[in-house]
């Protein structure tokens, strides 16, 4: 089952780099073209994204089949919320507006099985999207085989950042940092603010000392270097909403010059 996630296959190799794309339209065909343009995952983000549960359910079945990982950000760190994520099969979950230890402790009860955690066993569709293992099989390996990460977005996230990188379970540290400049104070309005910047380089520090991978949202794929080079693991290169709108446009522009 560890094999099939191909997300944690790149984050547990020496450099653990990988890339991803960020999935805000419904469809299964949408999130299938999406899966099949090399990325190492995809994320359906029902978060902010135009994705209601059902077709959440469609969009991970059809990333898994072309052997990427899909990732399932859930809409606020509640339970039932990880578990409709993780019963579809995802390969991990990504969870915003933590602000405390304790709110990461609480994540991880979600998303793990007994003894670890308290997630209920009875979805006959996660099997298929995490390898094609038996039920007995998924049981036994999803603890290991399954990615929970936090996203860094708020200010008490931030002041708490080295305490959430210690709790056991937690995989990667995900930065926002769009929110984060916002609950800073320091809003993106161009170039990231310097205390944006050192916001930022903490929770790197914080993840890395306490063995966490830590991955970052970015806009474009210059951006997306930037943070590869300086040896971030997660990296989101682009969102669908505004690689179409651009590719659309700049095409436009292109034909009629």
């Amino acid at each position: 089952m560890q094999a099939a996630n191909r997300l944690q296959q790149a984050l547990r190799t020496e450099r653990g780099l990988s890339f991803g794309a960020w999935q805000m339209l419904p469809g299964a065909n949408h999130a299938r073209f999406m899966a099949r343009t090399g990325y190492d995952w995809i994320l359906v983000d029902t978060e902010h994204g135009n994705i209601a549960d059902w077709q959440m359910h469609e969009a991970v079945a059809a990333i898994a089949a072309e052997g990427v990982s899909p990732i399932v950000r859930i809409a606020a760190n509640e339970g039932w919320m990880v578990k409709r994520a993780l019963d579809t099969g995802a390969h991990g979950v990504v969870v915003p507006l933590l602000y405390t230890a304790d709110d990461a402790r609480r994540l991880v009860e979600s998303a793990k099985f007994p003894p670890v955690g308290r997630r209920g066993f009875g979805s006959p569709f996660a099997m298929g999207n995490t390898g094609k293992v038996s039920a007995t099989e998924y049981l036994q390996t999803a603890n290991d085989s399954l990615l929970t990460i936090v996203q860094i977005e708020t200010k008490e996230a931030l002041e708490n950042v080295e305490e959430i990188a210690k709790v056991p379970g937690i995989d990667v540290l995900f930065i926002g940092p769009w929110d984060l400049g916002n609950n800073i104070g320091r809003p993106v309005l161009g170039e990231f603010h310097e205390d944006l910047s050192a916001a930022i380089d903490r929770i790197y520090k914080a993840a890395v000392d306490n063995g966490k991978r830590v991955g970052i949202y970015c806009a474009g794929g210059a951006a997306a270097k930037k943070y590869a080079d300086q040896g971030f693991h997660m990296i989101s290169v682009v969102a669908d909403v505004v690689a179409l709108p651009t590719f659309l446009s700049n095409a436009l522009e292109t034909a009629s010059s």
